[in-house]
């Protein structure tokens, strides 16, 4: 399965947040701070390496505290 992951709001997210695309674990790639933004969706897509490939996501909602 290969993991890819969007960012669904706020678009300046895309520097804060990575995905491992084997194992699909989300990493920070940069600081959080929750003055700037408290409140992050994220959305995981996956796809197998099937001869017919299936795919599925999911959402992730992140609050800073």
């Amino acid at each position: 399965i290969s993991y890819s992951l969007q960012i669904l709001s706020p678009q300046d997210g895309r520097d804060v947040f990575g995905i491992d695309k084997n194992s699909g674990e989300i990493r920070l790639t940069g600081d959080l701070d929750f003055e700037d933004v408290s409140l992050y969706r994220l959305q995981v897509d996956a796809t197998d390496k099937g001869t017919a490939p299936l795919s599925g996501h999911c959402k992730v909602v992140l609050e800073v505290l």
